[in-house]
């Protein structure tokens, strides 16, 4: 019986951490967003960083939006696409505020159709 107790509750502590793994994987897909402006150099045409750097420009009525992607592998290989002239793109990905600034950590990223 007691074997039973404790089997018993190790199933329910494992049921509850699978329960909060499964929010929090629900959580962090719900902070995904797709976005689509204008990608441009931060170095060439913003003229903001030292470094190549893609940027996803956005309007919000007459407010622009300046989302930085962050820099990974998916980023690095876009790159070339927007650094010597802007074009329109859409991306997916994360955003988050980093020293004031916005930043998108991209999934995906490839020019607008």
């Amino acid at each position: 019986m007691k074997t039973m107790k404790s089997l018993t509750a190790v199933l329910c502590a494992l049921a509850l951490l699978g329960g909060v793994s499964v929010a929090r994987a629900t959580a962090e897909a719900d902070d995904a967003k797709t976005i689509t402006g204008e990608g441009k150099c931060a170095k060439y045409d913003l003229k903001e960083t030292d470094a190549c750097q893609t940027v996803i420009q956005i309007k919000e009525g007459d407010k622009t939006i300046t989302y930085y992607v962050a820099d990974n592998d998916v980023a690095k290989a876009f790159h070339k696409q927007v650094c010597q002239k802007p074009a329109k793109v859409t991306a997916t990905g994360t955003a988050k505020t980093v020293n004031g600034k916005q930043q998108l950590t991209v999934t995906k990223i490839e020019l607008a159709k």
